[in-house]
């Protein structure tokens, strides 16, 4: 590992107590990983054995998702920013340890030109101005840039100029949009948008894939751990090709997409409508026809196929950091699938859904591994493995 594992001290981000979003920027990378194995394994060794935390080569500049908000300071003028831990203050930021450097550059690039082309920022409490946010998403394997500039409302002044000044500066971005948000709202994208430049989204490709990104399409924030993660899971899944998959909280199809090849069908199941358009155009982008999308709640549809008594043997699931749902875990244990590989995000939720899991059913999880797909922040993703007890199922 790089210099990032061993120094003692790093003065690597100037804003970090201000922001909140990083606890570990003065800790070297390797104590990172210790401290969240140890996390990891208080929390849920209980159910079966905690495997080495996986952790990154190059720790640094890995979110290709990458959100600024705009404000208007005294004494500074416009500036671009994150929201203070547990507030709706802008702290300004002029480049961030996490966030892909060409992302973070091109969103000063826009400050600078709100600046030039007089557009204010947005201002919370009044209402007042046009400039909200600014969302950039890399293509980690293609290079594609997204840029989404979220506006308080449709009309963006001197809008051709604006992005030829934008493009010159940057000719690396490949796609521009209009996102309209004219709501008092904590949701940074609203429901309208406009392609202004390129074709209104990226592709990237992950495990082998090529993948249509939406900017409002949920997609993994660190491409190289994805991978690790992803690879792990399929592992786990076990697929001989043959096995009917259920992908639960699909997105665009990431997971559903990488393990086709290995299993007879896979079904994925998304509520968010424009994720599962993306993933509808993903399985015929690589040419997948094993594989079916729907748009419905993860519970309710693991619920009707219980009902109507389909078979499933492996479900992947892949839930929001709120965890599963009473209904869909009751599903689970209904429907009874062979294996359950459990991805997740928030190991307090991951250990109550296990304690529900193991108490009601004849599950027993065997096996699990913590990845570290957030380094210099608190976050601990988790891949485990769940399987029947013998003379179950």
């Amino acid at each position: 590992m790089d210099n990032l594992s061993n120094r003692k001290k790093q003065a690597l981000c100037p804003v970090a107590k201000k922001c909140g979003g990083c606890r570990y920027t003065d800790t070297p990378y390797k104590e990172q990983l210790k401290i969240k194995q140890k996390r990891a394994e208080q929390l849920i060794k209980e159910f079966g054995k905690v495997k080495p935390i996986l952790g990154m080569d190059e720790p640094a500049h890995y979110r290709n998702k990458v959100h600024a908000v705009f404000d208007f300071q005294k004494g500074k003028g416009i500036v671009s920013g994150i929201y203070q831990e547990k507030s709706h203050r802008v702290v300004p930021v002029e480049g961030c340890l996490l966030e892909e450097e060409r992302a973070g550059k091109i969103i000063l690039s826009i400050r600078e030109l709100a600046k030039s082309f007089k557009i204010k920022a947005y201002d919370e409490d009044s209402g007042y101005g046009l400039l909200r946010h600014v969302l950039v998403r890399v293509g980690h394997a293609t290079g594609e840039i997204m840029v989404v500039l979220v506006l308080g409302s449709p009309v963006l002044p001197s809008k051709k100029n604006f992005v030829n000044e934008l493009c010159k500066l940057h000719p690396e971005i490949t796609t521009i949009l209009i996102n309209v948000n004219n709501k008092r709202t904590s949701m940074v994208l609203g429901a309208k948008e406009q392609v202004i430049y390129g074709k209104g989204y990226i592709e990237d490709v992950l495990c082998g894939k090529r993948f249509k990104i939406s900017a409002k399409s949920f997609y993994q924030v660190n491409s190289v751990q994805t991978e690790v993660l992803y690879r792990q899971a399929a592992q786990y899944a076990g697929l001989t090709g043959k096995e009917t998959v259920v992908d639960a909280y699909c997105g665009i199809g990431t997971i559903a997409l990488s393990v086709a090849e290995q299993a007879g069908k896979v079904i994925g199941v998304e509520l968010n409508g424009d994720a599962v358009r993306d993933a509808v155009a993903n399985a015929k982008r690589n040419q997948i026809k094993n594989a079916d999308f729907y748009q419905n709640d993860a519970g309710r549809f693991l619920t009707q196929m219980a009902e109507a008594g389909e078979k499933v043997d492996v479900v992947f699931m892949d839930p929001p950091r709120s965890g599963s749902t009473k209904e869909f875990l009751d599903a689970l244990i209904r429907i009874s699938p062979k294996r359950v590989v459990y991805i997740s995000c928030e190991p307090q939720t991951l250990a109550r859904d296990l304690q529900y899991l193991t108490a009601n059913s004849g599950y027993r999880m065997e096996e699990a591994v913590p990845v570290d797909m957030f380094p210099f922040t608190e976050e601990i993703e988790m891949v485990c493995l769940l399987s029947q007890k013998k003379g179950k199922g």
